[in-house]
C-alpha cells in the first residue's frame, strides 16, 4: 500500500512533500510492522527542478518594464511631494488652484483619501472644488499622487531582485532600511538593510547588508528612490498601527466609507486600505498583465545569482553550486567555452613544462652527448648537482632547455618510448605513473612534434649502437 501510494503521487515538489509528510507520520507510529517500516524508511528522491533561468533578452525585458513602471510612479510621487512641501511652506496664495491642490494633497497624506463629501447621498465623492484641481476622481487623479499601486510595488520588487538577487520572501518581509547617522558631507548615504530568509523546515536566516547611495549606478540608489516613493504610505500605516516597519507598502483601490481607514491587526497583509509586501499571486498577476510567461521572482533570482552576480545569494557555496548553477542548463551551456578554454590553457602549459628540449636538424660539435639528447650547457643546468654541473637523471633531459634533440636521437627515444609502453603492461598502474609517467609524457609530446611517420621509421631503424 505504501509503494502504491508513492506511485500515485505526482512527480512534483508538492507530491514529494506529501510523501515525506505521510512517511514522517507513519514512522512515528509504533504499530508499524518491521517490513512496512523498512519500506517506508527508504529514501524518497526529490524531483529534479524544472525551473531554469530566463533567456537574456526575456529577463532584460522584464527589468526594463519594471524600471519604466517604477520610474513613472517615483516621478509622480516626488513631484506631488514637492508641491505639498511648497504648500506647507506657504508658497501659494490662499484660495488659488495651486493652494487648493496643496490642501487636497495634505488631506491625502494625512488620511489616505482626498477630501470627500460626508453627506449620505454623496458619500465618498471628492468635493467639487478639489475635483477641478485634481483633474478628476479616479485613483490616478487622487490617491495615486502620493501612493504606489499594488502593481507598481511589484515593479519595485523586481528591481530589488535584479539589483541584489533577493528572493520574493525576503523582499516581502523587508524592514525599512536605516540610514547610517555618519553619512558623509558630500551627500553619500549608507543604508543598513536587514534581511530575513525562512529556511525549509525550522529556523530562519538573518543577514545585514550595508548599501551605499553614492550616485546613479550605486547599489543604494534604488533604496533611496524606494524610500521616497513609500514615505507617505509608511507614515499613514505607522499612524494606524504604530511600530509597523514594513518597507514595501502600497495603497489599494478599496476606498474607506467613513473617514480614515481603521486598522485591522488580524490581517498581516495590510492595514486599512494599505497593503504590505508582495505576495506570490500578486507577482503572477503583474507578469500576466505585462505579457510575460511566468512570475519574475523565482526564475529571476536564479538568473541574477547564476548568470549575472555569479555568487551565492543567502545560500552556502555548496547549495549555490548544486541547486542553482549545476542544475541550470543555461549555466552549463555558458560554461562549455570557459571549460574548453581552460582545458586548452592547461594543455598548452603542460606542453611547455613537459617537453622543453630544442629540436635541431644536426648535431652541434660543442654539445655534450647524453643517453637521450645532447647537452648544450652542462655547467649551467636548471637541476645542479652537489658538486656542480647537472645532477638530473638522463630521463629529465627532455624537460631541460639546455637539451638538443636531432635525428641521431630519434631511434633511441622511440625505442625508450616503446619500452615504457611495454613496462606499463606488467606494472601496477599507480606505480608506473609515479616512476615513469612524466618521462613517457615527454616522449609522447616529442612523438607528436615529429609525426607518426618519422617516429615509426625511427623505431624500425633501432640498432645496438643507436
Amino acid at each position: 500500500m505504501w509503494k502504491q501510494g508513492k506511485l500515485s503521487r505526482p512527480n512534483t515538489l508538492f507530491g514529494y512533500r506529501q510523501i515525506v509528510t505521510v512517511r514522517g507520520l507513519l514512522l512515528d507510529d509504533p504499530r508499524l510492522s518491521a517490513a512496512a517500516r523498512e519500506a517506508v524508511s527508504q529514501r524518497v528522491l526529490a524531483p529534479k527542478t524544472k525551473e531554469v533561468s530566463f533567456q537574456g533578452g526575456e529577463f532584460d525585458a522584464i527589468v526594463s518594464t519594471a524600471r519604466r513602471m517604477f520610474r513613472t510612479a517615483h516621478l509622480r510621487i516626488t513631484e506631488n511631494a514637492r508641491h505639498l512641501a511648497q504648500w506647507q511652506s506657504g508658497a501659494f496664495a490662499r484660495g488659488s488652484e495651486a493652494w487648493l491642490l496643496g490642501e487636497a494633497l495634505d488631506c491625502l497624506a494625512r488620511t489616505g483619501e482626498a477630501p470627500h463629501d460626508t453627506r449620505v447621498r454623496q458619500r465618498g465623492r471628492v468635493l467639487a472644488r478639489y475635483v477641478r484641481v485634481l483633474g478628476g476622481e479616479r485613483p490616478e487623479h487622487t490617491w495615486q499622487r502620493l501612493f504606489l499601486t499594488r502593481m507598481e510595488t511589484v515593479a519595485l520588487g523586481v528591481l530589488l531582485l535584479a539589483e541584489h538577487g533577493w528572493n520574493l520572501s525576503v523582499i516581502n518581509r523587508l524592514k525599512v532600511p536605516q540610514a547610517a547617522p555618519d553619512a558623509s558631507s558630500d551627500g553619500t548615504r549608507i543604508y543598513r538593510v536587514e534581511l530575513e530568509k525562512h529556511k525549509r523546515g525550522t529556523g530562519r536566516y538573518f543577514e545585514t547588508r550595508n548599501l551605499t547611495d553614492a550616485g546613479a549606478a550605486s547599489p543604494g540608489r534604488l533604496i533611496t528612490q524606494a524610500l521616497e516613493a513609500t514615505v507617505f504610505a509608511r507614515a499613514a500605516v505607522h499612524t494606524l498601527s504604530p511600530g509597523t516597519d514594513q518597507f514595501l507598502i502600497w495603497r489599494s483601490a478599496r476606498a474607506p466609507l467613513d473617514g480614515y481607514p481603521q486598522d485591522d491587526t488580524s490581517k498581516k497583509s495590510g492595514v486599512g486600505v494599505f497593503g504590505l509586501g508582495i505576495s506570490g499571486c500578486t507577482a503572477k498577476t503583474w507578469a500576466t498583465q505585462q505579457g510575460f510567461s511566468s512570475s519574475a521572482f523565482r526564475r529571476g533570482r536564479r538568473t541574477v545569482n547564476t548568470l549575472h552576480r555569479r555568487e551565492p545569494g543567502q545560500n552556502s557555496q555548496a547549495t549555490h553550486d548544486r541547486v542553482y548553477a549545476l542544475a541550470d542548463p543555461l549555466v552549463r551551456r555558458a560554461a562549455i567555452p570557459v571549460i574548453a578554454e581552460a582545458a586548452e590553457a592547461v594543455v598548452a602549459k603542460a606542453r611547455e613544462t613537459i617537453f622543453a628540449a630544442e629540436l635541431r636538424e644536426r648535431a652541434d660539435p660543442s654539445d655534450q652527448p647524453t643517453a637521450t639528447a645532447d647537452c648544450h650547457d652542462y655547467d649551467n643546468s636548471p637541476y645542479p648537482g652537489p658538486a656542480g654541473g647537472c645532477g638530473a637523471s638522463f630521463l629529465m633531459c627532455l624537460a631541460c632547455t639546455n637539451a638538443r634533440v636531432h635525428p641521431a636521437h630519434h631511434s633511441r627515444l622511440a625505442h625508450l618510448h616503446h619500452a615504457l609502453d611495454n613496462l606499463r603492461t606488467v606494472m601496477d598502474r599507480g606505480q608506473w605513473q609515479s616512476d615513469w609517467g612524466e618521462a613517457h609524457a615527454r616522449l609522447e609530446h616529442l612523438k607528436g612534434l615529429l609525426g607518426a611517420a618519422v617516429w615509426t621509421r625511427a623505431l624500425a631503424e633501432v640498432t645496438d649502437k643507436s
